[in-house]
């Protein structure tokens, strides 16, 4: 269970339409089971099961689908890898989420061996340091590497004004009138950027802006901080590896998050040629033919 939090927090946010409202979505899959964490920007939900929660799950929603639980979770990262990846993907499932008391569940509708296949995912409300976790804290590391960016960009403009007057001091004229720019003054941009840019720059709406514009940075933020974790964990100190977004995560995990549900391993199946989806999001070969034979495990 270990590796799920800790494979969760690097995952990167996306953003899923529904008939009812929109949700922004992170989730980790492996054979051991899934974590997923929900957020409509007024509340987060969590839900983080293993193979005995899947197999039990499985038995009540598909009652005429027998397989392992490991074949269950490579189905559903199926399922959810495309539509997380891209947005606009129309996917194979139709999912629909209902709200019951601070509850919510999210349920998903598809097709696995010709027979419908269904799966609610039961999210409880996160607790309110997983909320910082994933959300408060990752935010405020962005936003101190936003301002060092803003810092340095305005350094280097400065040292462009100064490289500028030198030129014109040395007789050197612009070829083009329309090039010419005046100096840059740090207070009126700021003056300027907070009447006239902010209200449009800050308006979160549905939340698809975040996960348009800034998934690479929150990734970077968050791996950062497990990285600073671990070096804390092995010099010793736990209390300052605790306060790192509680992160201390093993470096290897940082390399097996692209394909976790990859490591299932080979079981029998039919020989038949797996049917291959057209477009970007097609897997590796031999991923393929692994869950292949998954499926033929369903009766």
């Amino acid at each position: 269970m270990e590796e799920l939090e800790q494979g969760l927090l690097i995952q990167p946010w996306a953003w899923l339409q529904l008939a009812e409202n929109s949700l922004l979505v992170k989730a980790y899959i492996t054979r051991q089971g899934y974590a997923l964490l929900v957020s409509d920007l007024q509340q987060v939900w969590h839900e983080q099961v293993d193979t005995s929660v899947i197999s039990q799950r499985a038995k009540e929603l598909n009652k005429r689908l027998t397989a392992p639980p490991e074949a269950f979770l490579c189905h559903l990262d199926d399922l959810l890898r495309p539509l997380l990846k891209d947005a606009s993907c129309p996917g194979t499932a139709t999912f629909s989420c209902d709200h019951v008391a601070e509850a919510l569940i999210l349920r998903v509708r598809s097709e696995l061996s010709g027979l419908p296949f269904y799966w609610n995912f039961h999210c409880i409300l996160a607790s309110p340091s997983l909320v910082s976790q994933h959300l408060t804290r990752p935010l405020m590391g962005m936003s101190l590497a936003l301002q060092c960016q803003v810092r340095d960009l305005t350094t280097l403009l400065h040292m462009k004004d100064l490289e500028i007057q030198d030129y014109q001091e040395s007789g050197a004229t612009l070829s083009r009138d329309r090039l010419k720019t005046e100096p840059f003054e740090e207070n009126s941009f700021l003056e300027r950027f907070m009447v006239e840019k902010l209200p449009e720059a800050c308006s979160v709406g549905d939340g698809r802006p975040f996960v348009t514009n800034l998934q690479s940075m929150y990734m970077a933020v968050t791996r950062q901080a497990i990285q600073v974790g671990q070096k804390h964990h092995d010099a010793g100190d736990p209390q300052t590896s605790s306060s790192a977004f509680s992160w201390g995560a093993d470096n290897q995990l940082l390399n097996q998050l692209e394909e976790p549900v990859s490591s299932t391993p080979s079981l029998p199946g039919p020989e038949t040629e797996p049917t291959v989806s057209s477009g970007p999001m097609q897997r590796p070969q031999l991923l393929k033919v692994k869950r292949k034979k998954l499926r033929g495990l369903f009766s």
